[in-house]
């Protein structure tokens, strides 16, 4: 028996706390648009009966930050810095680039992101997008108000035997490949990682290949995340490599392109369109070029919102809280170096 407590001890001080007075503080809300209720809250303490789980009252944030051991939501530099016993911070966004300030990134502090819960609703507003100009509908749309049918106006594009290149075959990527290779395209992933073979995607590269497989693009899907080696991976040359008359669709962070590049591709009708979930800066201001064009679909950065969306960041919450408190391996670590 004596043995049996020895061994419970030392395990105690490997694994730091035991679950029973672990403290989690809530900073978040359920999604972009719906916050947390009564309900969410008791679900996500059922998920981890030995935790703590605090939402602070107003102006008790960092009071209650002091003696916690978690973070569900977003955190400062402050936050950060006044929270000493910090050790897993869990966000409600695939993206890190504005919450991985160096005070975080620098620290022993394990980041978790929601990197996969937003991709089916993503995957979807690209192929909207990517449909609406291929089947000109959003000029079928203005011509309604004035009640015409000019049939022989339109001349839409199949999608069946054409080639999407997707930058980015994370979360998103992979199901906005999905269902490309659905409508008869050939796949091309673009992504840092080794990727297995995959029925739905024809062959992956790595991004110092991206000009490469370029030219074989009639469409291109940005779907990485914004880092130091991905900002503005899209410029002049990579438009002027991209066929002719092809699509460009950014639906992950719009650093990722030049915005001025892009705007000269389709002014010279090299592109025939473009879909923008994202920008830069955001808002994109009034006055910009890319509001003037005719064939340039923009939305303001919503491609992740779906009433599926709310689930799915609950269940993963609840698991990574649950994971949390047995001292088990969290889901989505980010690997801090890397940004992603």
């Amino acid at each position: 028996m004596r043995k049996l407590f020895v061994v419970f001890f030392a395990l105690s001080l490997v694994t730091g706390l035991s679950a029973e007075n672990k403290k989690v503080v809530i900073t978040t809300k359920g999604s972009w648009y719906s916050p947390f209720g009564p309900a969410e809250i008791a679900e996500l303490k059922a998920a981890a009966p030995g935790l703590t789980l605090v939402v602070p009252a107003e102006g008790q944030l960092m009071n209650e930050l002091a003696d916690a051991d978690a973070v569900l939501g977003s955190v400062t530099p402050e936050m950060i810095r006044t929270a000493k016993k910090l050790k897993w911070v869990q966000v409600g966004v695939a993206g890190v680039e504005r919450i991985l300030t160096p005070d975080l990134k620098n620290s022993e502090i394990t980041l978790t992101n929601a990197k996969i819960v937003q991709g089916p609703e993503i995957a979807d507003h690209a192929m909207a997008m990517l449909l609406a100009l291929t089947r000109q509908l959003t000029r079928a749309i203005s011509g309604r108000e004035k009640q015409e049918w000019p049939t022989q106006e339109y001349r839409p594009l199949e999608l069946q035997g054409r080639t999407a290149v997707v930058v980015g075959v994370g979360g998103i990527g992979t199901q906005i490949a999905v269902r490309a290779h659905a409508f008869g395209m050939q796949v091309i992933g673009v992504d840092v990682r080794d990727m297995p073979y995959l029925p739905f995607m024809t062959k992956c590269v790595r991004p110092d290949r991206l000009d490469a497989v370029l030219p074989e693009a009639d469409v291109v899907f940005i779907a990485a995340p914004h880092t130091e080696m991905s900002e503005k991976m899209f410029k002049g040359p990579q438009f002027g490599l991209m066929k002719k008359n092809s699509f460009f669709i950014a639906v992950s962070r719009g650093k990722l392109y030049d915005a001025d590049a892009l705007v000269q591709a389709l002014w010279s009708k090299h592109l025939a369109g473009a879909g923008l979930d994202v920008t830069d800066p955001e808002p994109l201001p009034k006055g910009h070029a890319l509001w003037k064009l005719e064939n340039v679909i923009i939305t303001p950065h919503i491609a992740g919102r779906s009433d599926g969306e709310h689930r799915r960041y609950m269940e993963l919450y609840k698991e990574n809280l649950r994971r949390f408190a047995n001292g088990e391996p969290l889901l989505n670590v980010v690997d801090k170096e890397k940004g992603y």
